[in-house]
């Protein structure tokens, strides 16, 4: 395996440790700050770092902060707090899903939506790849994954110009790929193109799979070789927490648990256990929900602990590494 890039260095593939690998941190998108949802801005810097103290107190050790530039990334801010709090943090190059992208591009005066218009292929592959290689904002800061994604039930045109930039980054650089999928679709329809960019899929992990708890359609996505990323935990408004957990233990059953990964997609003030919202917070994954899928994955012939050693330990150690 090649290394692992975190925001303060590269690491071997074994040192990342316990993995979270679809989470935010410290962030402020654009778009939802123009439309005043304060819930949906992470942006009180101390109330995010006692998160992940939280987080490194229940054993965590990483973070992939799937934040784009169109979701506002933080990237310097994010830096610093994973130092000071000694965990790896992964960061992001690319681009998220096309309703964002009518906002404003920070230290522009164009919009996302007008940048990606108006640029090539090629020099939008270049600048995510350039993220990568060297720095992202000027800082010498660089990402480790490159991201895509698209809407629901639909890829629009722009969204389909980026994922073909997307591929041409993950390409030149041998960063592992991220695809943000609206509740859980267009999955395959993405994988189609991909496959037809000459993506290696084993180097891409679709997120937001248990939004979409279908295992049939999760058996279609393994059969592609990419990840499946369950991300979902606490949403209880979407559907019990045992279709998460069924979903999952479906795919170990037809052999597919080297390809799982988890994370909370943890993005809202009242998800935070700091942000005065009373939510259950970052630790929740690790310290409420491991041992209760532990127990039901024993109730169902699975040992519980090599299961999650799986999924937190060893498939983003795999992951997470460049080819």
């Amino acid at each position: 395996m090649g290394s692992i890039r975190t925001l303060n260095g590269d690491i071997a593939a074994g040192q990342l440790g316990v993995t979270y690998s679809h989470d935010h941190i410290y962030c402020i998108p654009p778009y939802w700050a123009e439309r005043n949802d304060d819930d949906l801005l992470l942006d009180d810097l101390q109330a995010s770092e006692r998160e992940l103290a939280d987080f490194r107190q229940v054993g965590g050790k990483a973070i992939y902060d799937a934040t784009a530039p169109d979701y506002g990334r933080q990237v310097v801010a994010v830096a610093e707090m994973a130092k000071r709090q000694q965990l790896h943090v992964i960061a992001t190059a690319g681009f998220n899903k096309g309703f964002l992208w009518s906002s404003q591009r920070p230290g522009s005066t164009q919009s996302f939506a007008a940048w990606i218009e108006g640029a090539s292929i090629d020099q939008l592959a270049e600048h995510v790849s350039r993220e990568v290689t060297e720095g992202i904002e000027g800082s010498r800061y660089r990402a480790g994954v490159v991201k895509c994604g698209t809407g629901y039930n639909t890829i629009s045109p722009l969204e389909r110009k980026t994922m073909e930039a997307i591929v041409r980054a993950q390409q030149s650089t041998g960063a592992p790929m991220h695809s943000h999928t609206e509740m859980g679709t267009m999955g395959l329809e993405q994988a189609r193109i991909f496959k037809q960019l000459g993506l290696d899929l084993s180097r891409l992990c679709f997120a937001h799979m248990d939004r979409n708890p279908d295992p049939w359609y999760h058996r279609q996505i393994a059969n592609t070789g990419a990840f499946l990323s369950f991300d979902g935990m606490s949403r209880i408004k979407y559907y019990p927490e045992h279709i998460r957990t069924q979903a999952i233990l479906a795919l170990c059953k037809r052999g597919y648990q080297k390809q799982i990964l988890l994370g909370g997609d943890f993005a809202r003030k009242s998800m935070s256990a700091h942000y005065g919202k009373g939510g259950l917070g970052l630790k929740f994954i690790l310290a409420d929900w491991r041992p209760r899928f532990i127990e039901e994955a024993q109730e169902a012939g699975f040992d519980g602990e090599a299961l999650l050693h799986d999924f937190f330990v060893d498939n983003p150690a795999r992951y997470f590494a460049f080819s």
